[in-house]
């Protein structure tokens, strides 16, 4: 089990980042549209430096839905490696079988 804090504070990046997004889409395109004139564009950059750094997606990071857990995650399922072999032998994963032999 991941530390409750860890798991609050990633929490709070994905809030932030759903709440940003929009606004700093927008600077993105004009900051990198190379039509319009260097000032806007600088302008645009220095607006977007302003925000809040955990608005940034790339700040956020994947933990499992259960445990909180920041490796071994698998995307598609939402859930660590140690997770997914447990779901799996238990048969909660539709199609998924643990082998044994």
């Amino acid at each position: 089990m991941a530390k409750q804090s860890s798991v609050n504070k990633n929490n709070r990046r994905r809030k932030l980042v759903a709440r940003y997004a929009t606004k700093r889409k927008k600077l993105k395109e004009v900051a990198r549209d190379l039509t319009k004139p260097a000032e806007v564009r600088f302008a645009a950059q220095l607006k977007l430096a302003e925000l809040p750094r955990n608005s940034s997606a790339t700040r956020v990071r994947n933990r499992c839905e259960i445990t909180g857990r920041s490796r071994g995650y698998y995307r598609k399922l939402r859930v660590c490696r140690n997770m997914l072999r447990e779901l799996a032998s238990q048969g909660r994963i539709p199609g998924m079988v643990k082998s044994s032999w």
